[in-house]
């Protein structure tokens, strides 16, 4: 399977207008973004997880990253509330589930396969005091990509380069770039050489963002 798999390419999915779409396993929906491959697959997707639900044990052979968008994600490692980013690199194992429920934005993949950088973090407790209106939280940082979060007052601007391509995904609140609104729930993607020019609505913004990887986009090595 292949969707919006041209990263030479703009891409803006408003996740929350997209129907659920069943997983193999019961009670976990999704809502698909981006894809190379079927069920082991280069993929960004938003996850959810019915109250009770998991998947079975098993290993991220080209790694995982994920935000806690609502609820409480489970795994045997422990309890991760809203908020909370998590980066489970090649090799690592768990038993993800919900017995409250929980949505997650989920990253398959797209690691260095080098990478053992295994770690968790309240993204709101990481932010810096704001520069003109605009808070940011540095989450992980290599040779390859730049992950931050970042809050936006209203009416706050927000312009970068798209050295390596771009991503974001709208937690909160909403934008305006390049004429389009972006609420909560939207994502967008840039290709390397792109750049950003985004303006905070009037209830200011949360964005989750990464930089510079889409240089090294690829199919799973399966």
């Amino acid at each position: 399977m292949e969707l919006n798999a041209d990263f030479s390419k703009r891409v803006v999915v408003h996740s929350n207008a997209l129907e659920w779409q069943a997983s193999p396993m019961k009670g976990v929906d999704r809502r698909m973004l981006d894809r190379i491959g079927g069920e082991v697959a280069r993929a960004t997707t938003i996850v959810r997880y019915a109250p009770g639900s998991k998947f079975s044990a098993h290993t991220h052979t080209g790694g995982e990253e994920f935000i806690v968008l609502d609820g409480v994600f489970q795994d045997e490692h422990g309890d991760f509330p809203a908020g909370t980013y998590v980066r489970n690199p090649p090799t690592t194992q768990h038993t993800p589930g919900s017995e409250p429920g929980c949505t997650i934005f989920v990253k398959l993949w797209q690691f260095d396969m080098n990478d053992r950088n295994q770690f968790r973090k309240n993204m709101a407790d990481e932010l810096a005091a704001p520069v003109d209106g605009v808070a940011t939280a540095i989450l992980h940082e290599d040779s390859r990509e730049t992950v931050t979060y970042r809050h936006l007052d209203a009416g706050a601007s927000l312009a970068l380069d798209a050295e390596g391509g771009l991503e974001l995904l709208v937690i909160g609140g909403e934008i305006t770039e390049n004429g389009n609104e972006l609420h909560t729930g939207s994502w967008l993607r840039l290709p390397d050489g792109g750049s950003l020019h985004a303006v905070a609505g009037a209830n200011g913004a949360k964005l989750w963002m990464k930089t510079g990887h889409l240089v090294y986009a690829q199919p799973p090595a399966v």
